[in-house]
């Protein structure tokens, strides 16, 4: 589980021991220079491990950059050795920025896309080689967003990693089904995490109103609980999903719809 220090990466690790999994949990722990927003920090990790341990489940917790393919390759060996063979893989881990696309620095775009899409791939790259040895088959979900399946104003670079991480995904469904392993896509709306609640996304949207509009909810609600996105989480890993692969999933409370 990438991102795990908080948010849905917390939730998701927790929606799994609770269905019986062992957990790997890695964040970066720490702040990155263009993201407006302060990102989940080791203290947090450290919090999911025990909560997960709390749960009768065994927890490896590890820092680690996404973006950083030896240090994936590092804690997906550590994880053999200590759990066992890989079989459901969860790219969580995002960060968002905001600005017009003309206006955006080279360095906001890289953190973004790196993290968003970069980071879903070397986290795929790192684990699938030992799913396909390991020959049991396995689940890989990718956290997309609303801003995968449509555009939005503000943050096009993030739309733009979140689009590539449905690309991503139906390639790999395609690969990897000759070693069942199915691959899928969720695709929240606005989710009250410390990313979605954070001043930075707030001052977007009340400056935004198309953004704001945009992203509402159909359901009468304000925003997504990440136990709900955990639930689909779980679903997709789980034998009643056997057969499903390539798909996008949305868990938005009709925010597409609107």
């Amino acid at each position: 589980m990438t991102g795990a220090a908080r948010g849905q990466g917390r939730s998701h690790a927790l929606a799994l021991a609770r269905a019986g999994a062992d957990v790997v949990a890695t964040d970066l722990g720490r702040d990155l220079e263009t993201v407006p927003y302060q990102l989940g920090s080791e203290d947090e990790l450290e919090e999911t491990r025990r909560q997960v341990e709390a749960l009768g489940r065994r927890c490896l917790c590890r820092v680690g950059d996404v973006r950083d393919l030896r240090a994936m390759e590092e804690i997906v060996a550590q994880a053999a050795r200590e759990l066992g063979a890989v079989e459901i893989v969860c790219a969580n881990a995002g960060v968002i920025s905001f600005g017009p696309s003309w206006q955006l620095s080279e360095a906001q775009w890289d953190e973004v896309v790196d993290s968003n899409l970069k980071g879903a791939w070397l986290t795929c790259r790192a684990t699938v080689p030992g799913m396909i040895q390991g020959g049991r088959g396995g689940c890989i979900v990718l956290t997309s967003s609303a801003a995968g399946l449509r555009g939005y104003s503000g943050f096009a670079h993030y739309v733009s990693a979140k689009h590539g991480v449905v690309g991503l995904m139906r390639s790999l469904a395609i690969e990897l089904a000759p070693h069942r392993i199915r691959v899928n896509c969720l695709h929240p709306g606005g989710v009250r995490t410390p990313m979605g609640l954070s001043d930075a996304m707030q001052g977007q949207l009340a400056a935004d109103p198309h953004a704001n509009r945009a992203l509402g909810a159909l359901l009468p609600i304000d925003l997504v609980e990440p136990e709900d996105v955990s639930a689909a989480v779980v679903w997709l890993a789980s034998d009643a999903a056997r057969y499903v692969t390539g798909v996008s999933l949305p868990v938005d409370a009709g925010t597409l719809l609107i």
